[in-house]
């Protein structure tokens, strides 16, 4: 919600459903909106840890703007 980015400074960690890179994919999109302009990056030990998640490729995906 609006007021938790107004309440957290803008900083916003997203974490718990990232199991994929189109889980990455949706959140860099929505950081680029007015909805999602605190979020700042995402925590995604689980799904790297059962493979799920390859986590050079979501690194060179987020690397690429």
């Amino acid at each position: 919600p609006d007021h938790v980015h107004v309440m957290m400074d803008g900083r916003i960690i997203a974490s718990g459903g990232i199991a994929k890179l189109c889980d990455i994919v949706d959140l860099h999109e929505a950081a680029r909106n007015a909805k999602g302009a605190g979020i700042m990056g995402v925590i995604t030990g689980r799904a790297i840890y059962e493979g799920r998640l390859n986590l050079s490729e979501a690194q060179q995906y987020c690397d690429r703007d």
